[in-house]
C-alpha cells in the first residue's frame, strides 16, 4: 500500500485529537506565520468570530493611534482594563462600550442571524456581509472589499509592504494581528490557561478550539481510524488519506500528500535539490525553515528566553522541555506518588495500576493505553509515515525514530565498535553491544549457558520444556 503522507508543515493549527497532540501554535520546532490574503477572506465572510465584536480593531484609525500616543506620551491613566476579561483600552469611553458586552445593554443585534454589536459603526459594517455590498475595490487585480480597510490591507500583497516589524528578530508583517500572534514566540507569553488541563496558549482563539478536546463539542471525528479534529478543514484535508481523492502521489517512490507544498518539498529528495544554502559554511538545506535555524548557529541568536530563569533557547522545542525543569507537577498518582503536571497524563499513568486499555484498534482489536498510542499503531494500516528523512527518503511513523535514523547520516557523530567495526547512533547501543566481545552476564539457571543479552536468555529459557526442571 502506498504510504500516505499529510503535510504537517501546511496543517499548522489543528492536529488530531490525541494526549500528545502538537501545539497548534507550534508546528513542528519553528513555524513561520502565513500571511495570505485567507484572512482577509474571513473577515469579508464572517466579520467577527464572536458572537459580540471586539471594540477596537487590531489596526485603529488614525485618531485612535494618536489618542492612545499621546496618553503614553502624557503617561496618563495608563489603560484601562476589563475587571471581567482582562481586555485593556486606551480609552474610557472604549472600556464602557465594552462593557456592554458583559451587561448585555444597549445592544444593536441583527435580525438576520442575531449577532449582537456594541457600536453602530460595527453594525453597519457587519450588515454588508448580508447584503453583499462591496463598494471598495482593488486597481490591480480587481477584487472587492466591504471595508476600506480590509482593501488597504489587502494592497500590501501588490505592493510588498510589510509596516509592522518584530522589535525582537526584525521580521516584517502585513498586518497587526499577525506580528501579535508572532511576538510570544520571542516571549514565551502564553496567557490563555485551559482550566482542566493547565495547557496554556498565546491566543485566545486557538484556547477556544482547544477546550472542544475536553468537551468533545463539535469535534469531527473520522469513522475510519478515529482521530478527532476541531475544524472542518483539517477533517476535510485528512479524509483525503481514506478516500484518496485530490492526494498527489509521488511517481518516484509512490507516497501520497495531502497538500501541494509538501508534494513539493518531498521532491526535493529525489531531485537532491537543496535551494536554500548557508553563506557562513556553505551547508545546503531543502527548505528555508531549516536553514534560518542553522544560522542560529553562527549568529548566536537564541530567540526563545526561559520565562522562570531567562536562559535563551535556539530552538523552540527546547525551550519546552526545559520549561518542564519549572513547571509544578500538581497532580499526583495516589497509589505510587507519582506527580504530572497535566491531568491527561497521570490519567494515561493510572492504567499502569488499573491494567485499563480503553482505546481498541478497529482494524486488528489490540487494545491501548491512551490515544496517542492507537493513533500511531494505526498508521501499520494505512501505511502512513508522515517523517520522512531529507537525506535518503526513507519514512517513519513516529518523529522519534526519524530522529535516530538521522544519525546515521551523521558519521561524524556515529560510535563504532573497535572489535567488529560495527557502528552505531549512540553511544549507550555501543556499550550494551561490547558484551557480546567482552561477557555473558545472563546465566541460564537450568543449563549453565550465557548470553551477553537478557533477551536472548528469555529466548533460549522458552526453549528448555518442563521435564529439564532440575528435580
Amino acid at each position: 500500500m502506498a504510504s500516505l503522507k499529510e503535510d504537517s508543515e501546511d496543517l499548522r493549527i489543528t492536529e488530531a485529537f490525541t494526549l500528545k497532540h502538537e501545539d497548534p501554535e507550534e508546528q513542528t520546532g519553528l513555524m513561520e506565520l502565513k500571511e495570505e490574503t485567507q484572512n482577509l477572506n474571513e473577515m469579508e465572510e464572517k466579520d467577527q468570530n464572536e458572537k459580540h465584536q471586539d471594540l477596537l480593531p487590531d489596526e485603529p484609525s488614525s485618531v485612535t493611534k494618536n489618542t492612545c500616543e499621546s496618553a503614553e506620551k502624557t503617561k496618563s491613566n495608563s489603560y484601562f482594563p476589563c475587571q471581567e476579561c482582562g481586555k485593556q483600552f486606551c480609552q474610557k469611553s472604549n472600556l464602557e462600550a465594552h462593557m456592554r458586552i458583559h451587561t448585555g445593554e444597549s445592544l444593536i443585534t441583527c435580525d438576520r442571524c442575531g449577532k449582537s454589536f456594541s457600536r453602530k459603526s460595527y453594525f453597519d459594517k457587519h450588515r454588508k456581509t448580508h447584503t453583499k455590498e462591496k463598494p471598495y475595490w482593488c486597481t490591480e487585480c480587481g477584487k472587492r472589499f466591504s471595508q476600506k480597510n480590509n482593501l488597504t490591507v489587502h494592497m500590501r500583497i501588490h505592493t510588498g509592504e510589510k509596516p509592522f516589524p518584530c522589535q525582537y528578530c526584525g521580521k516584517k508583517f502585513r498586518q497587526m494581528q499577525n506580528l501579535k500572534a508572532h511576538i510570544p514566540v520571542h516571549t514565551g507569553e502564553r496567557p490563555y490557561n485551559c482550566q482542566p488541563c493547565g495547557k496554556r496558549f498565546t491566543k485566545a482563539e486557538i484556547l477556544k478550539e482547544h477546550t472542544k478536546i475536553h468537551t468533545g463539542k463539535n469535534l469531527l471525528t473520522c469513522d475510519q481510524c478515529g482521530k478527532s479534529f476541531t475544524r472542518k478543514a483539517s477533517f476535510d484535508i485528512h479524509m483525503r488519506i481514506h478516500t484518496g481523492k485530490n492526494l498527489l502521489t509521488c511517481d518516484q517512490c509512490g507516497k501520497s500528500f495531502t497538500r501541494k507544498a509538501g508534494f513539493e518539498i518531498h521532491m526535493r529528495i529525489h531531485t537532491k535539490e537543496k535551494p536554500y544554502w548557508c553563506t557562513e559554511c556553505g551547508k545546503r538545506f531543502s527548505q528555508k525553515h531549516n536553514l534560518e535555524v542553522h544560522m542560529r548557529i553562527h549568529t548566536g541568536e537564541k530567540p526563545f528566553p526561559c520565562q522562570y530563569c531567562g536562559k535563551r533557547f535556539r530552538q523552540l522545542q527546547n525551550l519546552k522541555a526545559h520549561i518542564t525543569v519549572h513547571k509544578q507537577k500538581q497532580y499526583t498518582c495516589q497509589q505510587c506518588g507519582r506527580s504530572f503536571a497535566q491531568a491527561e497524563n497521570l490519567q494515561v499513568h493510572m492504567s499502569v495500576h488499573t491494567g485499563e486499555k480503553p482505546y481498541s484498534c478497529t482494524q486488528c482489536g489490540k487494545n491501548f493505553k491512551c490515544k496517542y498510542n492507537l493513533t500511531c499503531h494505526m498508521k501499520i494500516h494505512t501505511g502512513e509515515k508522515p517523517f520522512t528523512c531529507d537525506e535518503c527518503g526513507k519514512g517513519f511513523r513516529r518523529k522519534f525514530h526519524l530522529k535516530q535514523h538521522m544519525w546515521l547520516h551523521r558519521t561524524d557523530k556515529l560510535f563504532t565498535c573497535e572489535k567488529c567495526g560495527k557502528s552505531f547512533v549512540r553511544e549507550d547501543y555501543l556499550s550494551e553491544h561490547m558484551r557480546v566481545h567482552t561477557e555473558k552476564s545472563f546465566k541460564c539457571d537450568r543449563c549453565g549457558t550465557g548470553f551477553a543479552h537478557k533477551r536472548n536468555l528469555k529466548v533460549h529459557m522458552a526453549r528448555h520444556s518442563p521435564k529439564d526442571d532440575p528435580q
